[in-house]
């Protein structure tokens, strides 16, 4: 079949319709892919899903129990605390820590005692099922074992006693799960057992021991924050007397009074000033008076009805003055009515003048009482404001004196203040201690109790089984895409484009030995007079000839076109046929080009060359005793070929007496050369079965003699790194190469490499032009 190459392919495409190819490509290949390695992917996911079955059925069922623990700082408390930083809100990492608290060794082992968990073989047991007791057996063995049973720990128990414990201790641990609910305070404690009735027990007790830790602690803070109050409010109390005790020392040392809160002499201060200020009120208010009074009197004007006698009289409010001013007035305004009846001269009115000029004598020697009496107030007023101006030096004096004691009365009286507050915040923390100590408070409480779970938690056989479905398909992908790396060897004609640089040909399909309906199989043949006869048997070697419709026939038709079409070129009478390494079928398809171009009636020889291990002619003439040395050395061809008396096909065997050393040099001579320019004027075809490239030189010593090579390569077997490095070490097999050819391929399988084109090969589309497998 006549392969063409991706090189000639047309290269001018539009780009949406590169990007469909690419597209169509991916997907065959993801296609060819999945035929190529679904018996792998099919095993790994079978073999996973029973290992699934198996998980489920040994695999003991498994209880989850969830209670729910709140962590509240803002309940109601029966002692309420102040922080003194105020009411903090519990941040994230305060609830991580109490999740550590749970998960703590301490809580585990609180348990496990209480519920006496490590004489439950549940937990001291092997449990976990077949393949729990396959993955510990391996840690088993290389764990540490306790020497003697008789050992005592520090608590008094023996070390059998230790093992269980600990044991008891790790599965307990593998079976907890504190998680965090959210963002918010709520911690979920779950529990796994195969006992349901267990598993909610054990959740519910996990809460409770950790509420009774916390209280436990908080019993222990506080009993040992009481026990150092007491040290502290005794040495606070005798520090306060001390302090105390040095003031008051120190007033007495230095005479400071105090009395509510103010010292004496600051109070003695106080009044002596204000008394000053009243005194000298008092002696200006004395000298006003009297030197208003002695102003009048200086005057001599004290006539009762002057605007003046009138002030005096009312700021005096003297009772004499005010009645004598009275009765002066009246007798003025009765001389004022009597004149202007009887005259100035009246005797009446002479009298009333006379009474009123003693009355003015009577008020002025009353002014001058008054006088004396003002002199005497302002004397006494300026003597008291002297004594009073004397006694405030004197205390300021003092106060002075004072003032500088009272620096150091303040630092005392400070510190003993300090020392004070102190023991007063000391004593009340000691009262709130003793409080809480005696009624400590838990900021933990359980708000949901684990119950009875319902329903199992594992092994979930829905989700197993997806799971080993899934695994299976992903490590069958994996092991088939590995395979498919690393099997560097050819599949497909594109692999011998990309890799040799040069057209696959040919495909021929794998032949096994009965595989082909031959209808010539056991057929013998009788030998022509002087001549030897090639005897056919049902061997793939005659499968061309004998099955003319078969797929193997079409692939060496193939061949020969492709010979035909480069003979356009160039002469291609004499045909090489070499492979990189020995048993990759070069021989068979040289014979079974032979027999296709002999059926077809052209005149056909085929050259055993092989001169290492000549096979074919072991198997068509076995019995030969003359051949290719012999023609060589000169003797007549007549002679020496072997006919296929039905297609006509020549055969000149190669005869070794021996091995020959010196093999290359014989198909390089010119003797070898001239027989080789006698085959090409007697046949048509002249068919070379070469010996391989790679262990040998043979084939590179007759490139001259060979006008064109076809290079077989085994399908899955030869690798491509030896026929790149067999071609690259034979520059001349490679220039005139004609083509490759893959040889064996497994037709069923050969689509599953070749992608979007492995459609091609199908059976179906052979059947319909007669051709059978």
């Amino acid at each position: 079949m006549l392969q063409i190459s991706k090189s000639h392919r047309v290269a001018e495409q539009d780009t949406s319709a590169a990007e469909f190819l690419s597209l169509a490509e991916l997907y065959a290949a993801a296609i060819g892919f999945l035929r190529r390695q679904s018996s792998v992917i099919a095993f790994t996911t079978l073999l996973m899903l029973a290992l699934g079955f198996i998980y489920i059925a040994t695999t003991p069922s498994v209880y989850t129990a969830h209670a729910v623990l709140l962590i509240d700082t803002h309940k109601t408390q029966v002692f309420q605390t102040t922080s003194p930083l105020g009411d903090l809100p519990i941040d994230s990492a305060t609830v991580d820590t109490q999740i550590e608290i749970l998960n703590s060794e301490n809580i585990a082992l609180t348990v496990i005692k209480d519920l006496h968990l490590a004489n439950d073989p549940e937990f001291v047991g092997s449990g976990g099922g077949l393949f729990a007791r396959i993955v510990s057996f391996p840690f088993g063995l290389f764990s540490t074992r306790v020497p003697s049973s008789r050992a005592n720990g520090p608590n008094g128990e023996t070390a059998s006693e230790r093992q269980a414990m600990e044991r008891a201790l790790g599965s307990f641990k593998r079976r907890l799960a504190v998680k965090r609910v959210g963002l918010t305070y709520a911690i979920q404690i779950d529990f796994q057992s195969p006992n349901p009735d267990n598993a909610a027990k054990i959740a519910n007790a996990v809460a409770d021991a950790y509420v009774f830790d916390s209280l436990d602690a908080k019993y222990q803070t506080t009993r040992r924050a009481t026990t150092w109050l007491q040290d502290r409010l005794k040495e606070l109390r005798e520090e306060s007397t001390i302090a105390e005790r040095a003031v008051v020392d120190y007033k007495a040392k230095n005479n400071i009074v105090d009395t509510g809160g103010r010292l004496m002499n600051e109070q003695q201060l106080a009044e002596v000033n204000s008394s000053l200020i009243q005194a000298r009120a008092m002696t200006a208010e004395a000298k006003a008076r009297l030197d208003r009074v002695q102003q009048i009197l200086v005057a001599g004007d004290v006539d009762p009805a002057a605007a003046a006698t009138a002030t005096v009289t009312d700021t005096l409010k003297n009772d004499v003055i005010t009645k004598l001013r009275q009765q002066y007035l009246e007798y003025d305004a009765r001389a004022s009515d009597w004149a202007a009846k009887y005259g100035a001269n009246h005797l009446a009115v002479v009298n009333l003048h006379n009474q009123m000029r003693e009355f003015r004598r009577a008020i002025f020697n009353e002014l001058q009482r008054i006088a004396e009496s003002y002199k005497s107030d302002y004397e006494i007023a300026k003597t008291r404001e002297d004594s009073l101006q004397k006694s405030l030096s004197k205390i300021v004096s003092e106060s002075q004196s004072t003032n500088e004691a009272q620096v150091t009365l303040h630092n005392l009286e400070s510190n003993a203040q300090t020392f004070r507050a102190l023991y007063d915040n000391f004593l009340q923390r000691y009262m709130e201690s003793v409080q809480q100590q005696s009624f400590p408070v838990s900021e933990s409480r359980l708000i949901t109790r684990a119950t009875r779970p319902v329903g199992k938690s594992s092994p979930k056989s829905f989700f197993v089984l997806v799971a080993a479905i899934g695994g299976g398909l992903i490590l069958g992908a994996g092991i088939g895409a590995l395979r498919d790396i690393s099997d560097r060897v050819f599949r497909t004609t594109a692999q011998v484009g990309e890799h040799l640089h040069t057209d696959c040909i040919s495909v021929i399909p794998l032949l096994k030995e009965g595989a082909l309906d031959l209808p010539h199989r056991a057929r013998t043949e009788k030998s022509i007079p002087g001549q030897r006869a090639i005897t056919r048997d049902g061997s793939v070697l005659w499968a061309a000839v004998d099955a003319p419709l078969s797929r193997f026939a079409e692939s060496m038709r193939a061949i020969k076109v492709a010979a035909d079409i480069g003979g356009v070129v160039k002469a291609n009478k004499v045909i090489g046929i070499t492979s990189a390494l020995p048993n990759e079928g070069k021989s068979t398809v040289a014979m079974a080009l032979a027999e296709i171009i002999a059926q077809g009636g052209g005149r056909v020889l085929l050259v055993d060359c092989d001169l290492r291990n000549p096979s074919l002619s072991r198997k068509l003439a076995p019995i030969a005793k003359a051949g290719l040395l012999d023609a060589v050395s000169g003797r007549s061809l007549s002679e020496l070929l072997w006919i296929e008396r039905t297609t006509g096909l020549a055969l000149l065997p190669a005869v070794l007496p021996a091995r020959l050393p010196n093999s290359s040099e014989i198909l390089a001579s010119q003797a070898m050369k001239a027989m080789f320019e006698t085959l090409r004027e007697g046949y048509d075809y002249v068919i070379v079965d070469l010996s391989p490239l790679a262990p040998i030189v043979d084939v590179r010593a007759m490139t001259h003699l060979v006008d064109s090579f076809v290079f077989v390569v085994e399908w899955g077997r030869t690798k491509i790194d030896v026929a790149e490095h067999a071609l690259s070490n034979a520059r001349a097999v490679f220039e005139n190469l004609l083509g490759v050819v893959l040889n064996k391929a497994d037709m069923n399988a050969f689509g599953r490499y070749e992608s979007y084109r492995g459609s091609y090969y199908y059976n179906r589309y052979y059947s319909r032009y007669g051709y059978t497998d």
